[in-house]
């Protein structure tokens, strides 16, 4: 057993190798494959096994037993001894090459890397390993958190709650209508991120761009270019210099920092619901779970106030990206460091989605509250629909009237239908329109607030059934590229 194989991951310095691998197992070894170094690595052998095939196909060397060797070489190279190799080179794609090599036979390895220069290969690698992470790990997790969120919106359609602008109470809504904010966001968000990396790009056109090694060594460098890259199923960046053109990368990256704002934003709403005044909405707490270490009554928000910590450590990040966009003459190393981090960005996203589907897989709706708080501040909500049945009804200063009147409600501890009532010449217009236009008398409207819910149930169907649908095209696209 190798020392690395028995180093303890506590003794790892991110948050990343040891508090969120053990509580995202599953998913953080899915995204093993793709952007750790060993996925680094494997990535970049599998450039290199293509270009070499492409070498030995021009050569007349394409026999099934050589390109057997070249996938064996392929598979067999550990990053153990690209780093070590390292050692000796002090360049790590020129390591790669040589290990490569020693795994190859003899006649073969002078066609391992000819022509192609280190981010031919490294760039390549990248767009491959990006592609393939959000086709295979980040897309169907926001999908499942999306279908999550519409299944929780369709159930809770009709679902009576008080709308809120600026912390206070507005008009009614309900819960469903509140969810499919992020159904649309969300919805929205995760095509846009797949067909970034869908238009991620690579590059075989040697140290500047110009195909000046490869131009002595094939006649059509260009078509040679497209046709190693279609054999990765890889687009070729329209222009290159040393490096792809960056802005392939920095949509993905954007489009991903957009939906993780949008999963903050979800996460803040649901913390803020859960608050002992409100206490419209509920996390899962387990009966071993402990929410304080002094106060045993406490049942913290900790999950969404996580989601909304990992948004804050990591969506900052995006600043980087956009200074990774600028590489002078060429290219230079200024994202050498930097672009190495583009992992952890990726692995700290996947632990906050991951941790918003269990919040919302798990979410417990607070009917008894949401129906106090709605009726909270009494008939008060139903000001702007008194205002709006009286103006309809010709009232030219409808709003100033009706405004007035809530003062007096607050001065007098009146309720708005009571204060109506007062002027019957007022009270028969409100209550002839609302019969016109609901089919119910004033009486009974302003003595139920949910009655004043608009079109907010069959609005948040109607996006849920939109969404229903763009993720079923989602899928088959997936399925079939």
């Amino acid at each position: 057993m190798s020392k690395q194989t028995e180093r303890s991951i506590f003794r790892n310095l991110s948050p990343l190798d040891h508090r969120y691998y053990l509580s995202n197992t599953e998913l953080f070894e899915k995204l093993e494959h793709y952007i750790s170094e060993d996925g680094a690595v494997k990535y970049a052998l599998k450039v290199e096994g293509a270009l070499l095939s492409a070498h030995l196909n021009r050569l007349g060397l394409a026999s099934e037993k050589n390109l057997k060797a070249v996938e064996t070489a392929v598979q067999q190279v550990e990053p153990e001894a690209v780093y070590q190799e390292e050692e000796t080179t002090r360049h790590n794609v020129r390591a790669l090459v040589n290990v490569m090599k020693k795994e190859l036979p003899e006649e073969l390895s002078p066609y391992v890397h000819l022509g192609a220069t280190s981010v031919d290969v490294l760039d390549t690698a990248a767009a491959l390993r990006y592609r393939d992470v959000t086709r295979d790990v980040l897309v169907p997790l926001l999908m499942q958190l999306e279908r999550t969120l519409i299944e929780l919106a369709e159930k809770e359609a009709e679902t009576p709650q008080v709308g809120r602008t600026h912390g206070q109470h507005a008009v009614p809504v309900t819960v469903g209508f509140a969810l499919a904010e992020y159904v649309a966001r969300l919805g929205k968000a995760i095509p846009k991120i797949l067909d970034s990396a869908d238009q991620l790009s690579g590059k075989l056109s040697g140290a500047v761009g110009g195909y000046n090694a490869m131009g002595l060594i094939v006649e059509d460098p260009i078509a040679f270019e497209r046709e190693v890259l279609e054999s990765l199923d890889l687009p070729v960046s329209e222009y290159s210099n040393q490096i792809v053109e960056p802005e392939y990368l920095l949509h993905l990256l954007l489009e991903l920092n957009i939906a993780f704002g949008v999963v903050a934003n979800l996460a803040d709403d649901l913390r803020h619901l859960q608050r002992t005044e409100i206490g419209e909405l509920r996390e899962f707490f387990s009966s071993s779970q402990v929410g304080s270490s002094t106060m045993p009554h406490k049942r913290n928000p900790w999950n969404s106030e996580h989601v909304k910590s990992l948004w804050k450590a990591f969506s900052p990040r995006v600043m980087s990206f956009f200074l990774d966009q600028i590489s002078e003459h060429q290219r230079d190393l200024t994202n050498s460091a930097s672009g190495r981090f583009v992992s952890d960005y990726m692995g700290g996203f996947v632990a906050a989605v991951n941790r918003m589907l269990r919040v919302a897989g798990t979410l417990h709706i607070e009917r008894e509250n949401l129906d106090h708080n709605l009726k909270g501040n009494g008939d008060f909500i139903l000001s702007e629909a008194a205002y709006i049945l009286l103006s309809q009804a010709g009232d030219p200063d409808a709003h100033e009237g009706v405004r007035k009147i809530t003062l007096e409600c607050e001065k007098s501890g009146a309720s708005l239908l009571e204060k109506l009532q007062e002027n019957p010449e007022t009270w028969k217009k409100i209550d002839e329109q609302l019969q016109r236009v609901m089919g119910i008398g004033a009486a009974d409207f302003f003595s139920n607030p949910a009655r004043y819910r608009g079109a907010t149930a069959e609005k948040t169907r109607a996006i849920t059934g939109r969404y229903q649908r763009v993720l079923a095209e989602l899928e088959a696209r997936l399925a079939v590229e």
